[in-house]
């Protein structure tokens, strides 16, 4: 059961998100793929199933940090969007190294409480955005004509799970390793490598701009189920976050209709 819910469940629901990203960046433009590709899926069953083995007291205060957690893989996006332009490698080789270190930071400082942690998301996700919306007028990608065929989903699903599980296998290397890796933007590193190989930077990086907005989604789930699971439990916790979370959704998708 430990192997089923701490490696399975994860690993198979992020590669369908992955391949859910793709599909609907790519038929409805890079809007919609950034709200569905923030939806807080992954995070919901990862902490529920916190919460059922550790207590809901206990995933209160893990999720504390997942809003600068969050924020330093906004950070990740935006330059990973920005070297894409050069090369791929180039792109992966510096965002890599430069998560890396900022996480190395972020394990350094931990922060316990969810003010600060939300105080470091916020300086790290405004700038990126407006970066990306005002300076570098990043232009929302509209749907692409991709031919489906069952070896292209697959052969999705399957770089998107290696990159998963290599970030699952490196958590659970040694304490200093395992802090920064538990954080590893797994998702966005396979989604963003989708679309340069296939559509070029160009649509990456309206991809990215959309991600970093729609984060708010992650970012509001996290705070709600701080404050709720120890007030409502672990069910009501979880629902009345998750009604937050598309609360957020809906506003986020307001702010959408007057971006680029």
């Amino acid at each position: 059961m430990n192997w089923l819910t701490q490696f399975a469940i994860p690993f198979l629901l992020s590669v369908l998100v992955v391949i859910v990203i793709t599909i609907a960046a790519e038929r409805f433009g890079t809007k919609i793929g950034g709200i569905i590709g923030t939806l807080p899926t992954n995070m919901a069953v990862a902490f529920f199933f916190i919460a059922y083995n550790n207590g809901t007291d206990f995933a209160s205060r893990a999720v504390a940090v997942v809003p600068a957690e969050m924020g330093v893989n906004i950070l990740f996006l935006l330059i990973f969007s920005l070297t894409a332009f050069r090369s791929l490698p180039y792109a992966l080789v510096v965002s890599l190294a430069s998560w890396a270190g900022m996480s190395a930071v972020l394990v350094w400082l931990d922060p316990q409480s969810v003010l600060p942690s939300l105080a470091l998301y916020g300086g790290m996700m405004l700038p990126a955005f407006l970066f990306l919306e005002v300076k570098k007028k990043v232009v929302s990608g509209t749907r692409v004509r991709v031919h489906y065929t069952p070896q292209k989903i697959l052969l999705r699903g399957l770089f998107a799970g290696s990159v998963i599980a290599l970030a699952v296998v490196l958590a659970n290397v040694g304490a200093a390793i395992s802090g920064i890796f538990s954080v590893f933007p797994a998702i966005f590193l396979s989604t963003m490598t989708i679309f340069v190989l296939e559509h070029g930077a160009r649509f990456a990086g309206a991809m990215a701009k959309s991600m970093i907005l729609g984060s708010l989604t992650v970012v509001g789930y996290a705070t709600a189920i701080h404050y709720l699971y120890p007030s409502h439990g672990l069910v009501w916790g979880t629902l009345a976050s998750y009604a937050l979370a598309a609360g957020v959704v809906l506003v986020v998708s307001r702010v959408f209709r007057r971006m680029r």
